[in-house]
């Protein structure tokens, strides 16, 4: 029963497909999508429709997962339960600002950040402790030069 209702939270998270209204009804639910949200199925109908969507959209994308997939999802909302209130927050926050940003500012943050997971773990380390020991202007400078600084050729 836990298991199931950390998978709904989780689904909250997850979605991309959208639905009419119409089209949320629980009868009107494919087995599988039942099956997955068979906790919320007491209160379906009363939830708001865009719960439901999400939720839906949710379903679908966690029965296309493979076991590996689901596995890690289940450990990344695990650690996301075991962050304080305040720190789950933030980011929250960052993640909205994240997603008012123009499609292009989003890929170059994205590849920003393959790039520091490729480095070793001393040298992402190294870099962690400069940005932390820096005063809030220093930082601010250095994050208006990767934004200023040249963009690398995109490969096709």
């Amino acid at each position: 029963m836990k298991a199931r209702n950390i998978l709904g939270i989780a689904l909250l998270l997850i979605g991309s497909a959208s639905y009419g209204d119409d089209e949320l009804s629980w009868s009107s639910l494919e087995a599988s999508q039942q099956e997955v949200l068979a906790d919320f199925s007491a209160e379906w109908n009363s939830m708001p429709p865009k719960r439901r969507a999400r939720l839906v959209r949710g379903a679908d994308h966690w029965v296309a997962m493979s076991v590996d997939q689901r596995k890690a999802a289940r450990a990344r909302f695990s650690d996301w339960r075991q962050l304080s209130d305040d720190r789950r927050r933030l980011i929250r926050e960052r993640y909205d600002i994240y997603r008012s940003l123009s499609p292009d500012e989003q890929r170059r943050i994205r590849d920003n950040f393959r790039r520091f997971n490729r480095l070793n773990h001393d040298r992402r380390q190294k870099m962690r402790d400069r940005y932390r020991n820096m005063t809030p202007e220093q930082r601010q400078r250095a994050r208006d030069r990767m934004r200023d600084r040249p963009r690398p050729a995109t490969r096709d």
